[in-house]
């Protein structure tokens, strides 16, 4: 078996590879997107936790 009969997968290759793309792209974004609103967030809490000790 050379690299091109295992990429084609007996005609089946183009589905295959395309579902592991888009399984891969899903667990980046759920990984990335809480991430991302995790620091959002903090940097909210931060901000605001710094507004209420300067007004006091």
């Amino acid at each position: 078996m050379n690299l091109t009969e295992f990429l084609h997968m007996g005609g089946y290759g183009f589905y295959v590879w395309t579902s592991y793309g888009i399984s891969l792209l899903v667990l980046l974004v759920n990984i990335i997107v809480p991430a991302r609103q995790k620091t959002k967030l903090l940097a909210d809490i931060a901000r605001k936790a710094r507004r209420a000790r300067s007004t006091s």
